[in-house]
């Protein structure tokens, strides 16, 4: 069997999210997908496995909502157990940046969107402008866009926090972003919101340059949001990940052993046992 995983997501505005909920796991059900949606008054963000035929079929019937008409979606390489379960759940946000609406409502304004291929003449061309990452700093150690600046978030709410290293960047252009999109709709407008003044975002995230530049202008992996924990669309790449505790070239993730830190990080084969990965030696000794 060939499995493949979707994503998408659309800040479109959802009368009954409880409705939506309910048509999205019938749906997802009827045709075995398991993965997680998240529905909310202001949009969708979804991310199922399943097989190819499975995946279209669903996708196609999704798609009939006039809401969903043209909506882009990203298609990976699954292996079948990416997801353990379905979650389909209403939610107040499809990102969780609890940002006041009159500071980031996508469905109002956001940043201008810039292609793949508009990054990669800007790239070419030695185009004026700054990479900002608005993912989870534990995202940005295994794979990242070369040059980017990474704020060092621990969760997407914390950008107004981190607002005081970027603020050099206020006159500069500036292109935020993420794995597919979804959260720099949202943290873009923030930028804006705070008077950043040549705010832009790429179309379709990190995901939809690597697939169509596969080993280009990405440094490393892309992390996600499922059991794969790591994904690349193929071409030459370096493994720029770094074990914790040794420095060693890695991409594979763990969580802290040590049940009161719990800190999901990266760790070499070395440094990693199947009784229990720890960060640190004082990890260790706690939990000794």
């Amino acid at each position: 069997m060939t499995y493949q995983v979707l994503l998408f997501y659309k800040y479109v505005t959802v009368e009954d999210p409880k409705a939506l909920a309910n048509r999205v796991r019938g749906l997802a059900t009827k045709y075995d997908l398991l993965g997680r949606a998240l529905i909310a008054e202001e949009g969708v963000n979804v991310t199922l496995e399943g097989e190819i035929d499975a995946t279209e079929a669903f996708i196609q019937e999704f798609l009939a909502d006039p809401r969903f008409a043209g909506m882009p979606v990203k298609r990976s390489i699954g292996d079948g157990a990416a997801f353990g379960k379905l979650a389909v759940k209403v939610r107040d946000q499809i990102v969780g940046t609890r940002f006041p609406k009159e500071k980031a409502d996508p469905r109002v304004k956001t940043a201008p969107a810039i292609t793949p291929e508009e990054l990669k003449r800007w790239f070419e061309e030695g185009e004026d402008f700054t990479i900002v990452d608005m993912r989870n700093d534990y995202e940005f150690k295994s794979g990242h866009f070369k040059g980017s600046v990474n704020p060092e978030l621990e969760n997407s709410r914390d950008l107004p926090e981190a607002l005081p290293k970027l603020a050099h960047l206020k006159n500069k252009k500036v292109l935020t972003v993420c794995t597919g999109g979804v959260r720099c709709e949202s943290m873009s407008a923030y930028l804006m919101s705070e008077g950043f003044e040549d705010v832009y975002q790429l179309e379709n995230g990190m995901h939809g340059y690597m697939e169509k530049y596969p080993g280009q202008d990405f440094l490393g992996t892309l992390y996600t949001f499922d059991r794969r924990k790591v994904m690349d669309f193929g071409g030459d790449r370096e493994v720029i990940g770094r074990c914790m505790r040794c420095d060693a070239p890695s991409e594979t993730y763990f969580n802290c052993a040590n049940d009161l830190c719990h800190l999901h990080f990266i760790a070499c084969e070395n440094c990693s046992s199947s009784e229990g990965t720890f960060c640190s030696d004082a990890c260790v000794l706690v939990a000794a």
